[in-house]
Protein backbone atom coordinates (compact mmCIF):
# COMPACT_ATOMS: atom_id res chain seq x y z
CA UNK A 1 0.00 0.00 0.00
CA UNK A 2 2.83 2.39 0.88
CA UNK A 3 4.61 1.51 -2.36
CA UNK A 4 1.50 2.26 -4.41
CA UNK A 5 1.07 5.61 -2.67
CA UNK A 6 4.71 6.49 -3.42
CA UNK A 7 4.23 5.51 -7.05
CA UNK A 8 1.13 7.70 -7.34
CA UNK A 9 3.01 10.66 -5.85
CA UNK A 10 6.06 10.15 -8.08
CA UNK A 11 3.83 9.87 -11.15
CA UNK A 12 2.96 13.55 -10.72
CA UNK A 13 6.63 14.66 -10.85
CA UNK A 14 6.71 15.11 -14.68
CA UNK A 15 3.42 17.07 -14.55
CA UNK A 16 4.73 19.32 -11.78
CA UNK A 17 7.95 19.85 -13.75
CA UNK A 18 6.03 20.94 -16.86
CA UNK A 19 3.79 23.20 -14.74
CA UNK A 20 6.82 24.89 -13.17
CA UNK A 21 8.47 25.42 -16.56
CA UNK A 22 5.28 26.93 -17.97
CA UNK A 23 4.81 29.16 -14.91
CA UNK A 24 8.41 30.36 -15.14
CA UNK A 25 8.07 31.03 -18.88
CA UNK A 26 5.02 33.17 -18.16
CA UNK A 27 6.91 35.14 -15.50
CA UNK A 28 10.00 35.55 -17.68
CA UNK A 29 8.03 36.72 -20.72
CA UNK A 30 5.37 38.90 -19.09
CA UNK A 31 7.19 40.30 -16.05
CA UNK A 32 10.88 40.29 -16.91
CA UNK A 33 10.83 40.79 -20.68
CA UNK A 34 7.50 42.62 -20.81
CA UNK A 35 7.09 43.01 -24.58
CA UNK A 36 3.73 44.81 -24.61
CA UNK A 37 3.15 44.53 -28.34
CA UNK A 38 3.15 40.72 -28.16
CA UNK A 39 1.18 40.21 -24.93
CA UNK A 40 -2.25 39.71 -26.53
CA UNK A 41 -1.10 36.87 -28.78
CA UNK A 42 1.05 35.47 -25.98
CA UNK A 43 -1.86 35.24 -23.54
CA UNK A 44 -4.14 33.68 -26.16
CA UNK A 45 -1.66 30.92 -26.98
CA UNK A 46 -0.84 30.50 -23.27
CA UNK A 47 -4.53 30.13 -22.34
CA UNK A 48 -5.29 27.57 -25.06
CA UNK A 49 -2.16 25.59 -24.17
CA UNK A 50 -3.00 25.46 -20.45
CA UNK A 51 -6.68 24.65 -21.14
CA UNK A 52 -5.90 21.70 -23.43
CA UNK A 53 -3.16 20.45 -21.07
CA UNK A 54 -5.58 20.58 -18.13
CA UNK A 55 -8.24 18.66 -20.05
CA UNK A 56 -5.72 16.00 -21.09
CA UNK A 57 -4.62 15.47 -17.49
CA UNK A 58 -7.97 15.49 -15.71
CA UNK A 59 -10.24 13.76 -18.24
CA UNK A 60 -10.72 10.26 -16.91
CA UNK A 61 -9.99 7.44 -19.38
CA UNK A 62 -13.18 5.89 -20.74
CA UNK A 63 -13.74 2.24 -19.80
CA UNK A 64 -15.95 -0.43 -21.45
CA UNK A 65 -19.66 -0.38 -20.61
CA UNK A 66 -21.30 -3.07 -18.48
CA UNK A 67 -22.48 -5.03 -21.53
CA UNK A 68 -18.89 -6.24 -22.00
CA UNK A 69 -18.71 -7.68 -18.48
CA UNK A 70 -19.47 -11.36 -18.00
CA UNK A 71 -22.62 -12.27 -16.13
CA UNK A 72 -22.19 -13.74 -12.67
CA UNK A 73 -22.99 -17.23 -13.93
CA UNK A 74 -20.58 -16.97 -16.87
CA UNK A 75 -17.87 -15.59 -14.63
CA UNK A 76 -18.20 -18.46 -12.15
CA UNK A 77 -18.22 -21.00 -14.95
CA UNK A 78 -15.20 -19.34 -16.60
CA UNK A 79 -13.21 -19.48 -13.35
CA UNK A 80 -14.09 -23.13 -12.78
CA UNK A 81 -12.93 -24.22 -16.23
CA UNK A 82 -9.28 -25.22 -16.47
CA UNK A 83 -9.05 -25.85 -20.21
CA UNK A 84 -8.48 -22.75 -22.38
CA UNK A 85 -10.74 -24.22 -25.08
CA UNK A 86 -13.69 -24.40 -22.66
CA UNK A 87 -13.01 -20.89 -21.42
CA UNK A 88 -12.97 -19.60 -24.98
CA UNK A 89 -16.29 -21.29 -25.68
CA UNK A 90 -17.82 -19.40 -22.73
CA UNK A 91 -16.38 -16.13 -24.03
CA UNK A 92 -17.67 -16.78 -27.55
CA UNK A 93 -21.20 -17.29 -26.30
CA UNK A 94 -20.98 -14.13 -24.19
CA UNK A 95 -19.59 -12.13 -27.13
CA UNK A 96 -22.01 -13.32 -29.81
CA UNK A 97 -24.17 -10.18 -29.55
CA UNK A 98 -21.32 -7.73 -28.95
CA UNK A 99 -19.92 -5.44 -31.69
CA UNK A 100 -16.52 -7.15 -31.78
CA UNK A 101 -14.55 -7.65 -34.98
CA UNK A 102 -11.00 -8.24 -33.72
CA UNK A 103 -9.36 -11.11 -31.87
CA UNK A 104 -5.96 -11.97 -30.50
CA UNK A 105 -3.23 -13.14 -32.86
CA UNK A 106 -4.22 -16.73 -31.98
CA UNK A 107 -7.87 -16.06 -32.95
CA UNK A 108 -9.09 -16.01 -29.34
CA UNK A 109 -11.61 -13.63 -27.81
CA UNK A 110 -9.79 -10.70 -26.20
CA UNK A 111 -10.52 -11.00 -22.48
CA UNK A 112 -9.05 -9.05 -19.55
CA UNK A 113 -8.53 -11.19 -16.47
CA UNK A 114 -7.83 -8.11 -14.32
CA UNK A 115 -11.05 -6.26 -15.19
CA UNK A 116 -12.98 -9.48 -15.95
CA UNK A 117 -14.53 -8.22 -19.16
CA UNK A 118 -14.42 -8.88 -22.88
CA UNK A 119 -12.34 -6.18 -24.50
CA UNK A 120 -14.05 -4.07 -27.16
CA UNK A 121 -12.14 -3.41 -30.38
CA UNK A 122 -9.13 -1.13 -29.86
CA UNK A 123 -9.43 -1.43 -26.07
CA UNK A 124 -6.36 -2.36 -23.99
CA UNK A 125 -5.54 -2.74 -20.32
CA UNK A 126 -3.25 -0.05 -18.89
CA UNK A 127 -0.94 -1.44 -16.22
CA UNK A 128 -0.27 2.05 -14.83
CA UNK A 129 -3.95 3.01 -14.44
CA UNK A 130 -4.96 -0.63 -13.83
CA UNK A 131 -8.10 -0.32 -15.98
CA UNK A 132 -9.14 -1.18 -19.52
CA UNK A 133 -9.07 1.98 -21.64
CA UNK A 134 -11.23 2.45 -24.75
CA UNK A 135 -9.19 3.08 -27.92
CA UNK A 136 -6.05 3.27 -25.83
CA UNK A 137 -3.15 5.04 -27.52
CA UNK A 138 -0.53 5.08 -24.76
CA UNK A 139 0.05 6.03 -21.13
CA UNK A 140 1.75 9.42 -21.06
CA UNK A 141 3.88 10.22 -17.99
CA UNK A 142 3.90 13.94 -18.91
CA UNK A 143 0.15 14.12 -18.25
CA UNK A 144 0.05 11.25 -15.73
CA UNK A 145 -2.91 9.82 -17.58
CA UNK A 146 -3.87 7.37 -20.28
CA UNK A 147 -4.41 8.87 -23.70
CA UNK A 148 -7.43 7.18 -25.27
CA UNK A 149 -10.90 7.71 -26.68
CA UNK A 150 -12.04 10.21 -24.03
CA UNK A 151 -9.07 12.60 -24.27
CA UNK A 152 -7.20 11.89 -27.52
CA UNK A 153 -8.49 15.10 -29.10
CA UNK A 154 -7.35 17.05 -26.03
CA UNK A 155 -3.91 15.45 -26.28
CA UNK A 156 -3.57 16.47 -29.94
CA UNK A 157 -4.61 20.03 -29.13
CA UNK A 158 -2.19 20.08 -26.21
CA UNK A 159 0.64 19.16 -28.58
CA UNK A 160 -0.48 21.71 -31.17
CA UNK A 161 -0.89 24.62 -28.75
CA UNK A 162 2.33 23.85 -26.90
CA UNK A 163 4.06 23.80 -30.29
CA UNK A 164 2.59 27.21 -31.20
CA UNK A 165 3.39 28.58 -27.74
CA UNK A 166 7.05 27.54 -27.95
CA UNK A 167 7.35 28.81 -31.52
CA UNK A 168 5.88 32.19 -30.63
CA UNK A 169 8.09 32.60 -27.55
CA UNK A 170 11.26 31.56 -29.40
CA UNK A 171 10.50 33.82 -32.38
CA UNK A 172 9.75 36.93 -30.33
CA UNK A 173 12.66 36.42 -27.93
CA UNK A 174 15.15 35.77 -30.73
CA UNK A 175 16.02 39.45 -31.24
CA UNK A 176 16.77 39.83 -27.53
CA UNK A 177 18.80 36.63 -27.59
CA UNK A 178 20.94 38.05 -30.43
CA UNK A 179 21.52 41.20 -28.37
CA UNK A 180 22.28 39.07 -25.32
CA UNK A 181 25.85 40.34 -24.78
CA UNK A 182 24.92 43.99 -25.18
CA UNK A 183 21.72 44.01 -23.14
CA UNK A 184 22.18 43.42 -19.44
CA UNK A 185 18.45 43.49 -18.62
CA UNK A 186 16.95 40.06 -17.90
CA UNK A 187 19.99 38.25 -19.32
CA UNK A 188 19.32 35.01 -17.52
CA UNK A 189 15.64 34.86 -18.48
CA UNK A 190 16.27 35.75 -22.13
CA UNK A 191 18.95 33.08 -22.47
CA UNK A 192 16.98 30.25 -20.91
CA UNK A 193 13.63 31.33 -22.32
CA UNK A 194 14.96 31.00 -25.87
CA UNK A 195 16.76 27.70 -25.28
CA UNK A 196 13.85 26.08 -23.42
CA UNK A 197 11.31 27.23 -26.04
CA UNK A 198 13.50 26.06 -28.93
CA UNK A 199 14.26 22.72 -27.26
CA UNK A 200 10.61 21.94 -26.50
CA UNK A 201 9.56 23.07 -29.97
CA UNK A 202 11.94 20.63 -31.68
CA UNK A 203 10.95 17.70 -29.44
CA UNK A 204 7.20 18.35 -29.65
CA UNK A 205 7.29 18.87 -33.43
CA UNK A 206 8.28 15.26 -34.12
CA UNK A 207 5.67 13.91 -31.68
CA UNK A 208 2.90 16.11 -33.08
CA UNK A 209 3.79 15.16 -36.67
CA UNK A 210 3.67 11.48 -35.72
CA UNK A 211 0.20 11.77 -34.17
CA UNK A 212 -1.09 13.75 -37.16
CA UNK A 213 -0.01 10.80 -39.29
CA UNK A 214 -1.80 8.42 -36.90
CA UNK A 215 -5.03 10.43 -37.15
CA UNK A 216 -4.84 10.43 -40.95
CA UNK A 217 -4.44 6.62 -40.89
CA UNK A 218 -6.93 6.09 -38.04
CA UNK A 219 -4.44 4.13 -35.96
CA UNK A 220 -3.37 4.25 -32.36
CA UNK A 221 0.24 4.00 -31.25
CA UNK A 222 -0.43 0.43 -30.09
CA UNK A 223 -1.94 -0.52 -33.45
CA UNK A 224 1.10 0.86 -35.26
CA UNK A 225 3.34 -1.66 -33.50
CA UNK A 226 0.77 -4.48 -33.41
CA UNK A 227 -1.86 -4.48 -36.16
CA UNK A 228 -5.38 -5.50 -35.06
CA UNK A 229 -6.38 -9.01 -36.12
CA UNK A 230 -9.62 -9.35 -38.09
CA UNK A 231 -11.21 -12.47 -39.59
CA UNK A 232 -8.80 -12.50 -42.53
CA UNK A 233 -5.76 -11.79 -40.40
CA UNK A 234 -3.89 -8.70 -39.18
CA UNK A 235 -4.80 -5.50 -41.00
CA UNK A 236 -3.13 -2.24 -39.96
CA UNK A 237 -5.65 -0.26 -42.07
CA UNK A 238 -8.70 -2.11 -40.79
CA UNK A 239 -10.24 0.97 -39.16
CA UNK A 240 -9.22 3.53 -41.77
CA UNK A 241 -12.14 5.22 -43.50
CA UNK A 242 -10.13 7.68 -45.56
CA UNK A 243 -8.32 10.78 -44.32
CA UNK A 244 -11.38 13.05 -44.15
CA UNK A 245 -13.56 10.58 -42.24
CA UNK A 246 -10.66 9.60 -39.99
CA UNK A 247 -10.26 13.25 -39.04
CA UNK A 248 -13.97 13.61 -38.32
CA UNK A 249 -13.93 10.51 -36.13
CA UNK A 250 -11.53 12.27 -33.75
CA UNK A 251 -12.61 15.91 -34.05
CA UNK A 252 -16.31 15.58 -34.85
CA UNK A 253 -18.59 16.96 -37.55
CA UNK A 254 -18.65 20.64 -36.60
CA UNK A 255 -15.43 22.35 -37.58
CA UNK A 256 -16.08 25.35 -35.34
CA UNK A 257 -15.29 23.13 -32.33
CA UNK A 258 -12.19 21.45 -33.74
CA UNK A 259 -9.71 23.85 -32.15
CA UNK A 260 -11.43 23.95 -28.76
CA UNK A 261 -10.58 21.36 -26.07
CA UNK A 262 -14.15 20.16 -25.68
CA UNK A 263 -15.20 16.58 -26.43
CA UNK A 264 -16.61 16.23 -29.96
CA UNK A 265 -15.29 12.80 -31.06
CA UNK A 266 -17.78 10.54 -32.83
CA UNK A 267 -18.97 7.20 -31.49
CA UNK A 268 -19.05 5.61 -28.07
CA UNK A 269 -15.50 4.21 -28.00
CA UNK A 270 -16.77 0.62 -27.82
CA UNK A 271 -17.45 -0.09 -31.49
CA UNK A 272 -15.93 1.45 -34.59
CA UNK A 273 -16.83 1.28 -38.28
CA UNK A 274 -14.27 -0.83 -40.10
CA UNK A 275 -12.74 -0.07 -43.48
CA UNK A 276 -15.32 1.04 -46.06
CA UNK A 277 -15.42 0.24 -49.77
CA UNK A 278 -17.35 1.77 -52.63
CA UNK A 279 -19.71 -0.90 -53.95
CA UNK A 280 -22.78 -1.06 -56.15
CA UNK A 281 -25.82 -2.18 -54.05
CA UNK A 282 -26.79 -4.91 -56.57
CA UNK A 283 -23.27 -6.31 -56.61
CA UNK A 284 -23.26 -6.27 -52.81
CA UNK A 285 -26.49 -8.32 -52.71
CA UNK A 286 -25.20 -10.88 -55.24
CA UNK A 287 -21.80 -11.22 -53.58
CA UNK A 288 -23.31 -11.62 -50.12
CA UNK A 289 -25.60 -14.40 -51.38
CA UNK A 290 -22.86 -16.23 -53.27
CA UNK A 291 -20.14 -15.90 -50.66
CA UNK A 292 -20.07 -18.83 -48.17
CA UNK A 293 -20.15 -18.01 -44.50
CA UNK A 294 -16.69 -17.70 -43.01
CA UNK A 295 -15.43 -18.40 -39.56
CA UNK A 296 -12.17 -18.30 -37.69
CA UNK A 297 -10.89 -20.17 -34.70
CA UNK A 298 -13.25 -22.98 -33.71
CA UNK A 299 -16.13 -21.72 -35.92
CA UNK A 300 -16.21 -18.38 -34.15
CA UNK A 301 -18.70 -16.00 -35.70
CA UNK A 302 -18.16 -12.26 -35.86
CA UNK A 303 -21.37 -10.50 -34.81
CA UNK A 304 -22.63 -7.48 -36.68
CA UNK A 305 -24.57 -4.73 -34.98
CA UNK A 306 -25.93 -1.46 -36.37
CA UNK A 307 -23.60 1.46 -35.84
CA UNK A 308 -24.59 4.24 -33.49
CA UNK A 309 -26.05 7.43 -34.93
CA UNK A 310 -22.80 9.35 -34.55
CA UNK A 311 -20.91 6.62 -36.39
CA UNK A 312 -23.49 6.49 -39.17
CA UNK A 313 -22.62 10.09 -39.95
CA UNK A 314 -19.22 8.81 -41.02
CA UNK A 315 -20.96 6.80 -43.70
CA UNK A 316 -22.66 9.83 -45.22
CA UNK A 317 -21.25 10.45 -48.68
CA UNK A 318 -22.24 11.23 -52.24
CA UNK A 319 -21.37 7.62 -53.07
CA UNK A 320 -22.95 4.45 -51.71
CA UNK A 321 -20.91 3.24 -48.73
CA UNK A 322 -21.27 0.01 -46.83
CA UNK A 323 -19.65 -1.18 -43.66
CA UNK A 324 -16.46 -3.08 -44.38
CA UNK A 325 -17.09 -5.84 -41.92
CA UNK A 326 -14.99 -8.99 -41.60
CA UNK A 327 -16.06 -10.27 -45.02
CA UNK A 328 -14.64 -7.20 -46.79
CA UNK A 329 -11.42 -6.69 -44.86
CA UNK A 330 -9.25 -7.47 -47.89
CA UNK A 331 -11.16 -5.30 -50.34
CA UNK A 332 -9.05 -2.63 -51.94
CA UNK A 333 -10.50 0.88 -52.25
CA UNK A 334 -12.16 1.32 -55.62
CA UNK A 335 -12.65 -2.39 -56.31
CA UNK A 336 -16.07 -3.56 -57.46
CA UNK A 337 -16.03 -7.04 -55.95
CA UNK A 338 -15.04 -8.24 -52.47
CA UNK A 339 -12.18 -10.66 -52.06
CA UNK A 340 -13.86 -14.04 -51.60
CA UNK A 341 -10.75 -16.09 -50.88
CA UNK A 342 -10.97 -17.93 -47.58
CA UNK A 343 -7.93 -17.14 -45.45
CA UNK A 344 -9.02 -19.02 -42.35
Amino acid sequence: HVLKCCQKVLAWVPVVFIALVVAWSYYAYVVELCVFVYLVVFHLSFFMFVWSYWKTIFTSPASPSNEFCLSKADKEQYEKEERPESQQEILRKAAKDLPIYTTTASRAIRYCDRCQLIKPDRCHHCSACDICVLKMDHHCPWVNNCVGFSNYKFFLLFLMYSLLYCLFVAATVLQYFIKFWTNTHAKFHVLFLFFVAAMFFISILSLFSYHCWLVAKNRSTIETFRAPTFRNGPDKNGFSLGCSKNLREVFGDEKKYWLLPIFTSLGDGCNFPTRLVIMDPEQLTVSSQNEPAKSSGANQSFPTRPLSESQNRLLTSDSQWVEGGPEEENVKPGSSQPNTSDNS
